[in-house]
């Protein structure tokens, strides 16, 4: 199986257990079961629906849909609403700016072409890029910072940021015999495995790099693996909320 098509299958898992949730009434933590197919719910499934396409064309499929990526991961927005499952879903200007605006894991970020208005509700004034995620390979000076250990008089290394006292990884109970099995996180046909600086409870209602309703929580002792395995580890720009 395709590298894309493993991280899209994760993404999905994940799409279908959050709507599983809504759609029960109930705001547990448990995922829920889910069935193939295109996502129900109403208004929360073709949220879904269009995350899903977004996700799937900008961390996987730009090149192959002749999209092309700016340094950042941008691409104009009106060239991947003409891409065809989301031409299908035909979404409006404003549907696009509130599933950036609420999405569950930021996963998304609008701004305005160099050219582009603020104020406008046209595609073709607007970039969007997926902040996580990523099959395609991107500059990573363009999406994170490095992290960085103090020298003996507590200096970081220039250009660096400083390790958050909290990492952690959110998942499910379908995805832990794997990750188990496996040896512990790894991308899984992503660029990186992505971590959230803190818990939803925390932070309010939108945490990057977990989902509210995460089901296993991987603590994971960053300083430890730099110090003691050497591993590299980078803040996403912007938010400055997850650690990859």
């Amino acid at each position: 199986m395709a590298s894309d098509q493993i991280a899209t299958l994760a993404e999905e898992f994940e799409d279908r257990a959050s709507v599983s949730t809504s759609t029960r009434g109930g705001g547990g933590s448990r995922g829920g079961r889910f069935r193939g197919g295109r996502s129900g719910g109403g208004s929360k499934g073709r949220e879904v629906d269009l995350s899903r396409a977004l996700s799937r064309l900008l961390r996987h499929q730009a090149a192959n849909a002749g999209i092309d990526l700016d340094a950042e991961g941008y691409a104009p927005l009106d060239k991947v609403l003409a891409w065809g499952p989301l031409r299908t879903l035909a979404p409006t200007f404003e549907e696009i700016a509130s599933l950036v605006r609420t999405n569950d894991k930021q996963r998304f970020t609008l701004k305005p072409a160099s050219d582009g208005d603020e104020t406008s509700t046209l595609a073709s004034d607007w970039l969007i890029r997926a902040n996580q995620g990523h099959s395609i390979k991107l500059d990573n000076d363009g999406l994170l910072k490095p992290l960085g250990l103090p020298d003996e008089s507590g200096v970081l290394p220039e250009g660096s940021v400083a390790v958050p006292e909290t990492v952690i990884h959110g998942t499910y109970f379908a995805f832990w015999p794997g990750i188990v099995s496996s040896g512990g996180l790894r991308p899984m046909g992503r660029n990186h495995v992505h971590c959230s600086v803190g818990l939803p409870e925390e932070e309010g209602d939108v945490v990057s790099g977990m989902r509210k309703d995460a089901e296993v929580l991987v603590y994971v002792d960053v300083e430890g693996s730099m110090r003691e395995g050497g591993m590299k580890w980078w803040m996403r720009g912007g938010g400055g909320d997850e650690v990859v």
